[in-house]
């Protein structure tokens, strides 16, 4: 299968980071994060999801196991704001470029603030979206970091 190069695997490539792409099916319309970890035959624990929140119109993006919950006031504290909200879905993409499903960390519009769960750190590899339903990436905690400029901390309820 010819898989057609995201943003995010362009980025990676610019920076010869290794990645490895992992495909899966979506036909049934099951991509929430659980159901993918599954598909790829992974442990939901090192398959995080990319959320996009705000604080007034200051972006911000935390990247959390797929089967945990996002603690915002945590995940406010970490950005040094008072509350955090999440970015509505309809506004994904006008600022990422990307779309619920197939948002990745890696080669968003802009480069937004960005915190991967503590949890990572203690992994040899974590599967992120590429970019586009039905394709996850597969790299180094630390070289996801590195690309993203991210901090870990503790983020989930």
């Amino acid at each position: 299968m010819q898989i057609t190069k995201t943003n995010a695997m362009r980025m990676l490539d610019a920076k010869k980071i290794k990645y490895e792409i992992v495909a899966y099916d979506n036909e049934d319309g099951q991509i929430h994060g659980v159901a993918v970890a599954e598909k790829i035959g992974r442990d939901a624990a090192s398959v995080f999801k990319t959320l996009v929140s705000h604080s007034g119109s200051n972006l911000y993006v935390f990247v959390i196991p797929v089967a945990e919950e996002l603690d915002l006031k945590k995940a406010a504290k970490a950005a040094g704001e008072k509350k955090i909200e999440m970015l509505p879905v309809k506004e994904l993409q006008r600022w990422t470029g990307y779309i619920r499903g197939g948002c990745s960390p890696v080669g968003m519009k802009k480069l937004f603030p960005t915190f991967i769960d503590s949890s990572a750190e203690g992994l040899a590899l974590m599967a992120v979206s590429a970019g586009k339903i039905g394709l996850q990436m597969e790299l180094e905690p630390g070289q996801l970091a590195d690309v993203t400029a991210a901090k870990f901390t503790e983020l989930v309820k």
